[in-house]
């Protein structure tokens, strides 16, 4: 609920969906949310499924891309702790750069992982506080209102 708050604070429309025992989002849960939410003509519509690697890597949810986001404080071993979730996106954003001189974290190594389970993945590098490596990421989400 706290996400939503946030968002909801910056006048963006946000639903907050209750998955209950679940550990993952579906279909039925989107399809209500955007029935409800009826976004505009040519928006795009973000759904963040729940914060583990396993469970939402198995369940499509009618995503245009799948979008794997981590911070470089979680370790760089995470494709190969996870494989399901790579795989299965398109987009990986390691988030949190500005923290790499304070963390073991290897760039290279975990991007070389993850390209071995999946050679098609596009990584974005950014620092959501600081905004570093963000203009790239908006160009891309503009590219697709296109």
């Amino acid at each position: 609920m706290q996400d939503a708050n946030r968002i909801d604070a910056t006048n963006t429309p946000v639903i907050q969906i209750n998955t209950g025992q679940a550990c993952h989002l579906d279909g039925e849960m989107i399809k209500k949310a955007v029935q409800e939410l009826k976004p505009k003509k040519n928006s795009i519509l973000f759904i963040e499924n729940v914060g583990n690697l396993v469970c939402p890597a198995l369940f499509k949810l009618g995503e245009k891309d799948r979008i794997v986001i981590l911070s470089v404080t979680e370790g760089d071993d995470k494709p190969l702790k996870y494989p399901d979730m790579f795989s299965t996106s398109d987009i990986c954003i390691i988030n949190k750069i500005d923290l790499l001189p304070y963390v073991n974290f290897d760039v290279k190594s975990f991007k070389d992982n993850a390209l071995l389970i999946n050679h098609h993945l596009v990584f974005y590098e950014v620092s959501a506080t600081t905004g570093e490596g963000m203009e790239q990421w908006y160009a891309y989400l503009k590219d697709q209102l296109n």
